[in-house]
C-alpha cells in the first residue's frame, strides 16, 4: 500500500523537537537525512553526530489527513516558512532489501572480492571471496579509503605471519588479511561495537580462530608483520609511536583515512622512524606506504 512521507526542514539543535513533533502526529517510522553534503566520516563511540541542517522524515498511512497535518506542522513550526514542510506519497516496498539492493559484489585488485550477503560471483580458483553485509560498523569496501587498503593487500604476493588491523570497524580488512594466508589478525578498535562486529564477521568467513579482537588498552603486540591503520589524519598522527611500536622492522605500515591534502603531514610523523615508500590517491583520499627502518 502507498504512504505519505512528511519532511521536516531544521537545524540540527532543532531536531529533537521535529522527532517528537512528528511521532505526536502519528508518524510511523521518523527517520534523518542530510539536507546538503556533509559527511560524517567517523563519530566517536556512543555519539549520533548530525549535519548543519537535517532533513526529518516521518513516514504515515496513507488515509491520514494530509491537510490537517501540514496546518499542525505549520501551526507548530510557524507560516512564515512554507518551504520548511514538504510531503510525497511513497510506494510499498522491502525498505531492507530496497537499502541493501544499492551494493553489489566489488573486487579489489585481481582477485579480492567483498560479496554481500545472498549474492554470489562466479566462481574462480583465483577469488578470494569475502562476505560482508553492510552495516553499523565503518568498513565495507565502499568508501576510497578502504578499497585503497583492500587492493594494497590483493597486490602482495604474500600475506603471511601476523598483521594488526588497527580501527578495525566491521574487520574487513583483517578478514580479508586472513583469507589472503595471515595466520594471524588482531584488530583493535575502541568501539565495542567494532569489536562485535569484527568477532561476527570473522566467523562467518570462517577465520575465527585467527583473528582477535583487541580494545585499545589491551593491545600489546610487539612484532607485527604488517599494519594497516585505516582511521583519520589526526589519530593517525597521534597513535605514530604506538603504530611504530608494535610493527617488527622491515614491516610494511600502511595508513589510509587520510585526504591526499594531508598525506605529507601524517607521514612526517612516522617518517624519524619509518620510510616512506609510496603514496596512492583515490577520490581525493590519500594511502601511506611506509616501511619500519
Amino acid at each position: 500500500m502507498p504512504w505519505l512521507e512528511f519532511a521536516i526542514r531544521v537545524a540540527r539543535d532543532a531536531v529533537p523537537e521535529a522527532e517528537e513533533l512528528l511521532e505526536a502526529l502519528g508518524a510511523l517510522s521518523v527517520t534523518l537525512e542530510d539536507e546538503a553534503d556533509h559527511p560524517v566520516l567517523e563519530p566517536d563511540p556512543g555519539t549520533t553526530p548530525l549535519w548543519p541542517v537535517v532533513q526529518v522524515r516521518g513516514l504515515f498511512e496513507s488515509d491520514v489527513d494530509k491537510d490537517l497535518l501540514l496546518a499542525a506542522l505549520h501551526g507548530r513550526l510557524g507560516s512564515d516558512r512554507p518551504d520548511r514542510v514538504c510531503w510525497r506519497e511513497v510506494g510499498d516496498r522491502d525498505w531492507v532489501r530496497a537499502w541493501m539492493d544499492r551494493f553489489r559484489p566489488m573486487r579489489f585488485g585481481r582477485r579480492l572480492w567483498i560479496v554481500p550477503g545472498g549474492m554470489t560471483i562466479p566462481p574462480d580458483p583465483d577469488h578470494v571471496v569475502l562476505e560482508l553485509d553492510p552495516g553499523l560498523a565503518f568498513g565495507t569496501g565502499t568508501h576510497a579509503t578502504t578499497a585503497l587498503c583492500l587492493e594494497w593487500l590483493d597486490a602482495q604476493p604474500a600475506v603471511a605471519g601476523t598483521v594488526v588491523d588497527y580501527g578495525c570497524g566491521s574487520g574487513v580488512l583483517g578478514i580479508a588479511a586472513a583469507l589472503l594466508g595471515a595466520r594471524r589478525v588482531v584488530g583493535v578498535d575502541n568501539d565495542p561495537q567494532a569489536l562485535e562486529a569484527t568477532a561476527a564477521n570473522a566467523a562467518r568467513n570462517g577465520v575465527n580462530d585467527r583473528v582477535s579482537c583487541r580494545a585499545p588498552d589491551a593491545f600489546s603486540e610487539r612484532n607485527a608483520d604488517v599494519v594497516l591503520a585505516n582511521i583519520l589524519a589526526g589519530p593517525l598522527k597521534a597513535l605514530a609511536p604506538s603504530l611504530i611500536a608494535c610493527a617488527k622492522a622491515g614491516a610494511p605500515i600502511v595508513l589510509s583515512g587520510i585526504l591526499a591534502a594531508q598525506a605529507d603531514e601524517v607521514a612526517s610523523a612516522y617518517e624519524p622512524l619509518c620510510d616512506r615508500i609510496g603514496t596512492t590517491v583515490k577520490e581525493g583520499w590519500a594511502r601511506l606506504d611506509l616501511h619500519k627502518r
